[in-house]
């Protein structure tokens, strides 16, 4: 059923100063269920209105450069704010809005004063495999920069989920990741010292972490991850050449061995414009 014109027309006057997100609807329409004591009491309770619902302008310009980037090659540059504008007959604050839902989303990047087609994210399986292993078989060529590797007092809950007692020895490895030169995460990895001490005389951080442990005789059997968004630290941000509102994915994990052992806790950041995880299911 549809509501009484003096309802529909309260609606369009509610929704033009509205920031909401915009539902595409069919034919460009919004239909929606109105809720007892909603649009100042004139739709009742369980009755649909129907309203027109024109996408935002820096949507139909988001739309067209998402056209433009398809037809360009990774490095190429899309025109400036400014040309862009008169293209599209809009603000360049309409364009500037649209562009940054592409940088956002890591179709874009800034390179100087250029805003260029990215490269494709990297994307990372949600598996026991290293960060080199991962990023090896999409062609990418891993590397790092060493943050911080020393020893620390653990405290309850580190030392606790390490299965060592509390304010023991807990070697903190640091690294910027890498792929093909470009910073993509933060890595963050916690381990006992009195199981993998040897390796602060023996690991070379610019290696991966997986194959020393392996080499020590210690077999990843299982592991618990959690994943969430999230937004860097000005310290992070800074160590990963980006801004602190740029979105990040989040991943803490702890892994064990066969004997259900912990092996390390690791907190992981990675850029959300930049990284991608998949997951292979199987009933």
């Amino acid at each position: 059923m549809v509501a009484r014109c003096s309802a529909v027309a309260s609606i369009r006057r509610r929704r033009k100063g509205s920031r909401g997100t915009w539902y595409a609807g069919r034919r460009g329409r919004d239909t929606r269920r109105a809720d007892r004591g909603s649009v100042g009491g004139s739709a009742a309770a369980g009755q649909w209105v129907v309203v027109s619902a024109e996408p935002p302008k820096y949507y139909r310009v988001r739309t067209e450069l998402e056209r433009m980037v398809s037809a360009l090659d990774e490095g190429e540059a899309v025109p400036p704010e400014r040309a862009l504008a008169e293209q599209f007959s809009v603000a360049r604050e309409t364009v500037r809005q649209a562009l940054q839902d592409l940088l956002v989303e890591g179709r874009l990047e800034r390179r100087g004063r250029r805003t260029v087609v990215s490269a494709p994210k990297l994307v990372q399986p949600l598996s026991l495999r290293s960060y080199t292993e991962g990023a090896k078989e999409h062609g990418r060529v891993p590397g790092r920069i060493l943050v911080t590797f020393d020893d620390m007092v653990g405290d309850d809950l580190m030392c606790d989920a390490l299965g060592i007692p509390a304010g023991s020895s807990v070697m903190h490895l640091e690294r910027v990741l890498l792929a093909d030169g470009v910073r993509l995460g933060l890595e963050s990895t916690y381990l006992a010292h009195s199981r993998f001490g040897t390796l602060a005389a023996t690991f070379d951080p610019q290696t991966s972490l997986y194959a020393a442990i392996r080499a020590e005789g210690v077999a990843f059997a299982s592991a618990e991850e959690r994943i969430e968004t999230a937004l860097p630290s000005p310290r992070e941000a800074d160590l990963l050449e980006t801004t602190t509102l740029m979105p990040m994915l989040l991943l803490r994990r702890r892994s064990l061995d066969a004997e259900g052992v912990p092996i390390e806790v690791v907190r992981s950041l990675y850029r959300g414009d930049r990284v991608a995880f998949q997951a292979v299911l199987h009933h």
